[in-house]
């Protein structure tokens, strides 16, 4: 494996200094571009994961049924196997308000 290149260290009016070619100066100025715009890119995502997560929050509560049982209808919401996926047929396919909750229970655990 090759070692990474050393800088060239020089004295320059009796402070350390470390002497770049011009095209290693340019190589280092891209670089830093390159790392700014990322830097940004991941800032706004991080902003909109953050949106994105209080909206699903806000969603959950909205839709919130007491003990898992639509205040709507009177059925059971799909029930969800150990994987928390929906168990099809087993609940009314006509409720949404059911349907999202089980999604949101479905997605809360990041880890899913």
């Amino acid at each position: 494996m090759a070692r990474p290149p050393q800088p060239r260290r020089i004295t320059l009016g009796g402070r350390d200094a470390v002497a770049l070619t011009p095209q290693e100066y340019e190589q280092l100025i891209a670089s830093r571009r390159q790392i700014g715009g990322q830097s940004a890119r991941v800032r706004v995502l991080a902003q909109q994961a953050k949106r994105t997560e209080r909206l699903l929050h806000d969603l959950e509560t909205l839709i919130a049924t007491e003990a898992d049982v639509c205040r709507a209808h009177a059925h059971r919401p799909p029930a969800t196997n150990t994987d928390g996926d929906a168990v099809p047929g087993d609940a009314d396919i006509g409720c949404l308000r059911c349907a999202i909750a089980a999604l949101l229970r479905r997605h809360r655990d990041p880890a899913a």
